[in-house]
């Protein structure tokens, strides 16, 4: 079991408040990230619930137990680091195999649990290996091995492909989804990279100066984000902005289109745009265009459209799709 909540949990740094005051739930098996930009408490939460930080208010209950005041060694948590923090001078099983040996545990039941965590992330052919003689993703993976070892209630990962190229970054996230599948044992994630969120989260909680401004699936903040700034967030590239006349006539104070909900055309269309920047990227061509009488907007096409700086195009909104917000910025239906 890895149910986890927060009952009104804040976290105070002399005058600051850091977290004002915060109420989830997460479930029991859930892969939930925690999403925001840098200094919007997302990292300061995962400490609080690893027991890393004291809370200045509020319960943290796991499985229904209250834990707010247990160390963080009694919470049957495992935390994995942006930094591997492996030992150099081990192996790759000693390394894995390090918090069994402090817990005493007898030695063929390690081997047991090292031999299987190593065949889950495909490190079988290592484990003999030192940390150096290892790429970037095969630390991490290491790292992580060294938590499953643990068989925690849950993981929890303070952005562990920061130190990774954007390849890398990529197969690794794969991976880490795969391993929630294969563990189906509850994951907290923290990022600040909303594509990272998007594409592994089962329950994305978007934080914002301590504050969880929505909490849903992916597909659920992408659709209906409930407020700016949970839609200029969620979103590559992000929604566009429209003030003034045109978000009047939409009866809101400020209008949003995603990218990919504008049709192009050469001819005609709803709004006239010059290309200021043409990003061609394959299977996509983002425009960066300077719209008459709206201003900067970014359209995103298909791969084969081809536009180059100056060029004229035409833009018309799939008002279907056109998200609405008032003066205070949340969103509302027409």
């Amino acid at each position: 079991m890895g149910s986890i909540t927060l009952r009104q949990v804040s976290k105070v740094f002399g005058e600051a408040k850091v977290i004002p005051s915060i109420d989830l739930e997460i479930n029991d098996g859930e892969f939930v990230v925690f999403v925001g930009p840098s200094g919007c408490g997302k990292s300061t939460l995962l400490r609080l619930i690893a027991g890393l930080e004291d809370v200045s208010g509020g319960q943290i209950l796991i499985d229904g137990k209250d834990v707010t005041q247990a160390a963080p060694a009694q919470r049957g948590l495992a935390m994995v680091f942006q930094s591997y923090a492996l030992y150099p001078h081990m192996s790759v099983r000693k390394n894995i195999a390090f918090p069994l040996k402090m817990a005493k545990m007898d030695q063929a039941a390690i081997d047991r649990k090292v031999e299987a965590a190593a065949k889950v992330l495909n490190l079988t052919d290592y484990l003999e290996r030192r940390p150096s003689q290892l790429s970037g993703g095969q630390r991490q993976r290491v790292a992580i091995g060294r938590a499953i070892v643990r068989e925690p209630s849950a993981f929890l990962f303070d952005e562990p492909l920061s130190n990774l190229d954007a390849a890398l970054r990529g197969t690794m996230r794969l991976e880490i989804s795969d391993l929630h599948h294969q563990l189906k044992t509850t994951m907290i994630y923290v990022t600040h990279d909303q594509v990272e969120a998007m594409t592994m989260a089962d329950k994305i909680v978007v934080l914002n100066r301590g504050n969880i401004e929505q909490v849903g699936s992916p597909l659920e903040l992408y659709k209906t984000p409930r407020n700016l700034f949970v839609a200029g967030f969620i979103g590559s590239p992000r929604m566009n902005f429209i003030d003034g006349a045109y978000a009047q006539s939409k009866n809101a104070k400020t209008a949003g289109i995603r990218p990919e909900h504008l049709l192009l055309s050469r001819d005609n269309g709803t709004w006239r745009g010059t290309v200021k920047v043409a990003e061609h990227l394959g299977a996509d061509t983002f425009l960066h265009l300077d719209v008459d009488g709206i201003g900067q907007v970014t359209a995103r096409c298909d791969g084969e459209f081809r536009a180059h700086h100056g060029d004229v195009v035409y833009l018309t909104p799939d008002e279907s799709k056109l998200h609405r917000f008032d003066d205070k910025g949340m969103a509302f239906q027409a």
